[in-house]
């Protein structure tokens, strides 16, 4: 009976010192078989991959890297100040592409949905199919590359505009007064592609179809985040610095997730 006691006493005790020493590893610390935590950079860039994965971006021909660009200047005017902290629709056009793809793309990035991909003409200056060559100076007919902010409305020679603003210094920052602005155009469209193999282009306008035109103006007006990107080694950015971003979105410090904001 005495031994019987002592061993059910042992089997106890071994128990609970089990139970006592068990605790999980912080996920502030690490040892040579855990994972260091994620930094500001790695956690943005997940969570550019998870909005393009959640949008469903790859089926509709918008190169991840391209995207990663538009989102990285998306932060950066949010933590500059130049458009509002909630704003959730960002503009990617992708010049590297023959203007017979849809290569426009309106996104909201609380949502991870695509709001509308359709076509887009550049300028007659830049090329035919394809973009190649693009300028700030007015009268070139040449279209402009960087980030906008998709404006105001007005009703012009083209009918229902919007205005961009130009951000990039020395690259597009004359869009307000070369007249660059979103309207509708005939010569945008499926029948224009099947008549010369191309749509038709503009005098430097991101010029979209009649059909969707409206619909395009009312997504982005309001100032949004307007990108344009194209194939042009001399074109850089303040607004490109992926550092930047990754730390507005995921501060390091105090400041909270800024995701969470948008």
């Amino acid at each position: 009976m005495r031994k019987h006691f002592w061993w059910i006493t042992c089997v106890t005790l071994l128990l609970s010192i089990t139970i006592i020493s068990w605790k999980p590893v912080s996920a502030s610390k690490t040892t040579a078989t855990d994972h260091a935590p994620a930094s500001a950079k790695e956690l943005f860039e997940q969570y550019v991959d998870e909005v393009y994965q959640a949008a469903n971006l790859q089926a509709t021909g918008l190169d991840e890297v391209v995207f990663r660009k538009a989102v990285t200047g998306f932060m950066n005017l949010k933590s500059a100040q130049k458009i509002s902290p909630f704003s959730s629709v960002l503009t990617v056009v992708d010049f590297n592409k023959p203007s017979r793809d849809k290569r426009m793309w309106i996104i909201d990035m609380v949502e991870k949905h695509l709001l509308i991909n359709t076509w887009v003409a550049h300028g007659q200056g830049s090329g035919d199919d394809v973009a190649n060559s693009f300028s700030n100076t007015d009268e070139s007919h040449q279209s402009s590359l960087g980030f906008y902010l998709a404006d105001d409305i007005y009703v012009g020679k083209h009918g229902r505009s919007l205005r961009l603003d130009g951000l990039d210094a020395g690259f597009n920052d004359a869009a307000r007064a070369r007249e660059i602005v979103v309207h509708a155009a005939p010569y945008v469209g499926q029948s224009t592609i099947n008549q010369l193999g191309r749509l038709g282009r503009s005098w430097g306008c991101p010029a979209v179809s009649p059909e969707v035109s409206n619909e395009v103006i009312d997504d982005i007006k309001g100032k949004t985040v307007f990108f344009i990107n194209g194939n042009d080694s001399n074109y850089n950015s303040k607004y490109l610095n992926e550092d930047l971003s990754a730390d507005y979105v995921f501060p390091t410090e105090n400041g909270g997730n800024k995701i969470a904001k948008l």
